[in-house]
This record gives structure tokens, C-alpha cells and sequence, in this order.
């Protein structure tokens, strides 16, 4: 494939966050509804023992300075190392945008089978809690990026919801995932309110790892519908977790499911919030 600019701007954001992207990746036209893939773009709050209000984990984990070994990132299963090393995704490469110093690091990946999926994902330091937030309901309301998802701790518990962009019109029919504890609650009404459909979000406390992000983004590329993408996230967390499956699907709302889900607090790896 030839090396072209994956513009963050072509999908495109607010002002100040357009961005070109070297990667591998075709660049997303933002007038070109005839296209034959899926842009997704992913914000992922570092894990920060310091700055945020968790369950504190191994230092090397839990410092929000350093993707590389951080429990969200660049850990066995943070979306970086998992995704990397996953059959169902290739590296592309990517450069961190010059002008946003809170991103600690940026990857790209192409899906390898199935529905055609670019995936872009910016790691943010974990003592930017605020600027990760801001940039998702940037991203949610005001991009036409075809899937915009969060991970990492729940900075809603921790900071005030920051504005959401007004007067614009990209989010009608999109889709957005939030992947942080009892992230219905914090992030449903300002997510749905741009026209965005939160297909995924939780209800409890769980460890937002890479697995999950991995299955439900293959299920909502192949279309299946959000109560679908709630089971296959489920099982996959069952599977990870070594948990029953009844209750790993308790911790994931959809909207399709309908109703109000019970909430389970009991999950067994760290990097939970409080």
C-alpha cells in the first residue's frame, strides 16, 4: 500500500485538534461516503497510581509517563502490545501529533480480515485526565469518524463533563464505545445527545483491557447490533477474567438490550477505579 497522510483532520475534528498522521493507512475523505472501510479512532487514559482515583497497580503499570509498560498501553493486554500481536490486526506505522504533548504515544492498525477497519489510537499521559476527556467529546460530537471510543479510567468520576461542541452535525448515525467503570452512567446522555449511538458502555467496575476493545470493534465493523456487540465483549472479559459469563455480561449495557442492567463490582485484575 502506498504511504499516504491518515488525516485526523480528514476525519476531522475540531480546529484545534486536526492533525495529519504518518501512517500506512489511506486517508479518510471527509466528503467521501462511497469509501469501503471503517475509521475508528481510540482514546486511552494511561493508567496513572498517582493521579487517578484506582485501585493502585504494580508501579511500572500504573505510572501515567510510561506507555511502554503502562496496564492500558503497552502491558500484556493494553491496546497497543494486544492489538500488535492479535492475528486479527497489522501495524501500521504512525508518528504522535506534534502539537499535543499529553500524547505519550500514537499506533495505527489495519484490520487483516473481515469487514476493512483502520484503527487509530492516542495514548495520553495519565495526569491528563482532562485533556484525554475533552479530546473524546471532541472526537464524539464534532468528527466524522465512524466509531470514536474511550478507555481507561473513568475521568468523569474525577473531573467536571467538559462542554460538548454545538453546531455540528458528523456524529448523526455513528457509533462510540466507553470502556471505563460505570461508564453508562457518566457518559450516555452527553454521547447520545450529539447524535452518537453508545453502543457499548458498562455498568460496574471492570478492567477496560484490550480484549474487550478488540471484540466488540470486530462486532460492530461486521454489523451486528449493540446487543450483539455486548455479548461477544462479554465473553471475551468472561474468557480474560475467568469469570462466569452471566456475570461479565452484568458489567456491559448496549442500548438494544433495553432496561437497566445490574451492576457487579467484583472484577479480579487491578487498574480498577475505586
Amino acid at each position: 500500500m502506498w504511504r499516504l497522510s491518515f488525516l485526523i483532520a480528514a476525519i476531522c475534528f475540531v480546529a484545534p485538534l486536526c492533525r495529519a498522521v504518518e501512517t500506512d493507512a489511506p486517508i479518510v475523505s471527509q466528503n467521501d461516503e462511497r469509501r469501503d472501510y471503517k475509521s475508528v479512532y481510540v482514546v486511552v487514559a494511561l493508567c496513572d497510581n498517582e493521579h487517578q482515583g484506582i485501585v493502585k497497580v504494580r508501579d511500572e503499570l500504573g505510572n501515567g509517563r510510561d506507555p511502554s509498560r503502562n496496564l492500558y498501553w503497552g502491558a500484556m493486554y493494553g491496546v497497543k502490545t494486544f492489538f500488535a500481536k492479535s492475528d486479527n490486526w497489522k501495524v501500521l506505522s504512525a508518528e504522535k501529533p506534534p502539537d499535543k504533548p499529553e500524547v505519550l504515544d500514537t499506533v495505527a492498525f489495519e484490520s487483516t480480515n473481515g469487514p476493512k477497519v483502520f484503527v487509530l489510537a492516542d495514548a495520553f499521559n495519565g495526569a491528563h485526565m482532562k485533556e484525554a476527556v475533552e479530546t473524546f467529546f471532541n472526537a464524539v460530537a464534532a468528527s466524522k469518524v465512524d466509531l470514536v471510543c474511550f478507555v481507561g479510567h473513568n475521568g468523569l468520576m474525577d473531573i467536571r463533563q467538559p462542554p460538548i461542541p454545538e453546531g455540528r452535525h458528523e456524529a448523526a448515525n455513528k457509533s462510540a464505545m466507553v470502556l471505563a467503570c460505570v461508564s453508562r452512567q457518566y457518559f450516555e446522555t452527553p454521547v447520545t445527545q450529539t447524535g452518537r449511538q453508545l453502543v457499548l458502555s458498562t455498568t460496574g467496575l471492570m478492567a477496560p483491557e484490550a480484549y474487550v476493545l478488540d471484540a466488540a470493534i470486530r462486532s460492530w465493523a461486521a454489523g451486528d447490533e449493540p446487543s450483539e456487540i455486548r455479548r461477544k465483549a462479554s465473553v471475551a472479559y468472561a474468557k480474560y477474567q475467568n469469570i462466569n459469563p452471566d456475570a461479565a455480561e452484568s458489567l456491559f449495557f448496549a442500548p438494544a438490550a433495553g432496561g437497566t442492567q445490574k451492576r457487579n463490582n467484583s472484577v479480579k485484575r487491578p487498574g480498577i477505579s475505586k
